[in-house]
């Protein structure tokens, strides 16, 4: 099987629970099963807190009502982390385009929310340690741009413009997931390099505050981007199960091109149990493939390939 998924938090999952052998949504074994994988090893470099932020999360977006902070000192402590899972497990770290055909599971790694980085030029250290997709919110805004969960949506800020412009001459891919609607139009207007959305669904089908309306499928489109359907529940529908991706997957196919749908599960990051039924973890994408019939080349693995060599450096 080749495969590649969008996002998956296996670093932040790595705190509590042992990623190589354990964890249930996914881990190193079952990945390398699986043949020839490429993971987007999220960093999330947050710790749980307990504040005022913790009520306007759990009533509007229905997660668990946790709220985070970041630290600098986690950031470091993941990318640490991803170098010794490729030391101990010989897991290729993509750096460069060379790296996509190297070893049979591989790790791009990427960063979901700027808020740890104090200014643009973060980036240059950042891809330095390894960063090749950079997530410009989480769910709370940024001095780079406002994310979805924002009370007032100023879109992508000065400071977010020269971020995106570094991103695309560094060769590091732009990632609009949980960002809000001004945030992605911005981004898609501004951006000389294929966008993606690691991980969200389509808004017509469920609506969400995650998922992307149609305007913002088009401005990802437009770029060369792709969508990464993902495993969220309650961004699939009420009664969530594996069908829900063939309905989200054949509404962005089918209205805006097969070429820019893509897989991303959020596998690690969805809270245990509280996942789709019939896609309780990677073990289950040979029943994706199923359901995505003659698609499922280019939904797992094509489209996003094509996205990373346009984006990546030599």
């Amino acid at each position: 099987m080749r495969f590649i998924d969008l996002h998956e938090d296996i670093a932040f999952s790595s705190h509590n629970v042992d990623i190589i052998n354990v964890a249930q949504q996914s881990n190193i074994v079952s990945l390398r099963r699986l043949g020839d994988v490429l993971v987007f090893a999220s960093i999330f470099p947050h710790v749980y807190t307990w504040d005022e932020r913790v009520s306007e999360q759990s009533t509007n977006y229905k997660f668990p009502s946790q709220s985070s902070a970041p630290m600098l000192h986690l950031l470091l402590e993941q990318f640490k982390f991803y170098d010794y899972l490729s030391r101990s497990q010989g897991i290729q770290i993509v750096r460069r385009k060379a790296d996509l055909q190297a070893g049979s599971l591989k790790f791009l790694i990427s960063i979901e929310g700027t808020d740890a980085l104090t200014d643009p030029n973060d980036a240059y250290i950042l891809k330095d340690l390894g960063l090749r997709c950079m997530g410009l919110t989480w769910n709370y805004d940024t001095k780079f741009a406002a994310s979805c969960m924002s009370k007032k949506d100023y879109g992508l800020t000065g400071y977010g413009e020269d971020l995106v412009d570094l991103c695309n001459r560094l060769g590091i891919i732009i990632d609009v997931a949980h960002a809000s609607k001004r945030t992605i139009i911005d981004v898609c207007n501004s951006a000389k390099k294929p966008v993606i959305c690691s991980h969200g669904n389509a808004s017509a089908v469920m609506k969400h505050i995650r998922n992307l309306d149609d305007e913002e499928i088009e401005a990802i489109c437009r770029t060369g981007g792709v969508i990464g359907l993902t495993a969220i529940p309650q961004t699939l529908s009420n009664d969530p199960n594996l069908e829900d991706f063939r309905r989200h997957a054949e509404y962005i196919g089918s209205n805006f091109g097969w070429d820019h749908v893509s897989l991303g599960t959020d596998f690690l990051g969805l809270s245990p149990g509280n996942v789709p039924v019939g896609f309780e973890s990677v073990k289950k994408l040979a029943e994706m493939e199923r359901i995505l019939g003659d698609h499922a080349p280019a939904v797992a693995w094509q489209n996003a390939l094509r996205v990373i060599n346009e984006v990546l450096d030599e």
